[in-house]
């Protein structure tokens, strides 16, 4: 059998493996997370050399997913206050959390069209970045500052975002060679995504083993319904990517959520037990992205 073949065969089981490494080496993550951002960075800029910059532009798709991620935010949040504020809260970040920085990443392989995940991630976290701290002054802690938090959420999202775009640019126009070259090796950016993957699951998994036994319940509840909206947000984008001619960029752009910047904002302007939400929601999204990639290889 050929390498390539062996490599083809493991792929579908990456994703589960790397969450599996998480879990059991949790407690030494922390000595490597400063890696993710970075991992990040190379993943999207492997990725954006793929797209012709002449693509990116809003779409009805990016504005679609929005309305139903902010409106579903607002309502999972209005329909679940009686349950209590961490359960409300908790299940509107995994609506209002922007997509993932590395949406794009899984988009590819999975055959999707890249630039308009891209589009729309930019867009969403630039909305989020926006509308994050008068929402949470509302919902959450008070006496939140909304300029200065403003620019500490746009300040960790936006730049590995953009600035990798705008080198992928700088990389066509001036060495489109070595453009090529790089987008011609996507399968790299699966590895490094598995690589990004064990250090969220491990910082997740970490938290959660910090909580005390007395909030078990709600912990529970939490997770599931962090799975409930999920499946939702992939269904529905999926239902609006069909109708528009991409149901895989819809699916990955409104289901694949930034889960480690839902996790922060929660433990910093929401109930913190709210964060157990977005936690629970990376093994979710992962195994949807899993199953979805086993599906790819067997087609």
């Amino acid at each position: 059998m050929k390498y390539s073949q062996i490599l083809s065969r493991i792929k579908p089981f990456m994703l589960p493996f790397a969450m599996l490494i998480g879990i059991l080496f949790n407690q030494y993550i922390g000595y490597v997370s400063f890696m993710a951002p970075y991992l990040i960075f190379v993943m999207l800029f492997i990725t954006f050399c793929r797209i012709d910059p002449r693509h990116i532009h809003v779409t009805r798709l990016s504005l679609y997913c929005m309305a139903v991620q902010l409106i579903g935010a607002a309502a999972c949040y209005c329909l679940l206050l009686p349950a209590g504020d961490a359960i409300a809260q908790g299940v509107m970040i995994c609506f209002f959390c922007p997509t993932a920085t590395a949406a794009p990443v899984i988009t590819g392989m999975l055959g999707g069209s890249v630039a308009r995940v891209a589009t729309y991630s930019l867009v969403s976290n630039l909305v989020i970045a926006i509308l994050a701290p008068p929402v949470f002054s509302l919902v959450g802690t008070d006496g939140v500052d909304i300029i200065a938090a403003a620019f500490h959420i746009a300040g960790s999202v936006v730049p590995l975002i953009v600035v990798p775009l705008i080198c992928a640019v700088l990389f066509r126009k001036f060495v489109p060679k070595a453009c090529t070259a790089v987008a011609q090796h996507q399968g790299i950016s699966f590895y490094l995504w598995a690589l990004s993957l064990i250090i969220v699951v491990g910082n997740a998994v970490s938290f959660v083993m910090q909580e005390p036994p007395t909030v078990i319940p709600q912990m529970i509840a939490l997770a599931l319904l962090a799975g409930v909206a999920c499946g939702i947000q992939f269904y529905i984008g999926r239902r609006i990517g069909a109708r528009l001619g991409d149901k895989i960029a819809g699916a990955q752009g409104l289901g694949q959520k930034n889960t480690v910047l839902a996790i922060w904002m929660a433990l910093t302007y929401l109930n913190p037990l709210a964060s157990i939400a977005p936690a629970a929601y990376i093994a979710w999204q992962n195994t949807v992205n899993s199953l979805q990639l086993y599906y790819k290889s067997r087609k």
